[in-house]
């Protein structure tokens, strides 16, 4: 598990980019928070650190937004408004699970049951002006993720806060 204090959207972004440089396809992001708590935010940086130039916005009303990136296929899944978790089967999401692409999947806990596992949850909370932003490992590659993430902090800043347990 990391553990990150996030003072600004910035550092939410420069996050998100780190998490990017980290993925590969196959990939299933669980993202959880609050409403504006910087999901989406986390999503921007990852797919501008990825390349994407166009605008990321909340797929909240559209519910998934793809995006094609080089050879590489991204889904960024906003489930905040799914009432009934086998809906996801009539939006396509079956479609995506080919290990060839990557799932950012905002409001997972409106899917359970028909999700697939995640590799990392990612929870944003509000603490103060900031944000705190907790990443698990749910499986082994997401394990690799992590300790990958958090080997540049370890070796260039070693009073950073970041742990893994």
């Amino acid at each position: 598990m990391l553990n990150y204090v996030l003072d600004s959207a910035e550092a939410t972004e420069a996050l998100g980019a780190r998490l990017a440089a980290r993925l590969r396809p196959g990939v299933i992001l669980y993202l959880s928070g609050d409403l504006g708590a910087g999901k989406t935010t986390l999503v921007r940086g990852l797919l501008h650190a990825l390349g994407h130039h166009g605008t990321v916005k909340s797929p909240t009303y559209t519910l998934v937004e793809p995006y094609q990136i080089g050879d590489w296929r991204l889904f960024h899944w906003d489930l905040y408004r799914v009432t009934d978790p086998e809906e996801l089967d009539f939006l396509g999401l079956r479609d995506q699970l080919d290990e060839q692409a990557i799932l950012l999947i905002e409001w997972p806990e409106q899917g359970q049951g028909e999700l697939p596992a995640a590799d990392v949850e990612i929870a944003l909370s509000y603490v103060g002006e900031g944000r705190a932003c907790q990443l698990i490992a749910l499986s082994s590659v997401g394990h690799t993720m992590l300790a990958d993430l958090l080997a540049p902090v370890i070796a260039h800043q070693p009073d950073h806060s970041a742990s893994v347990t």
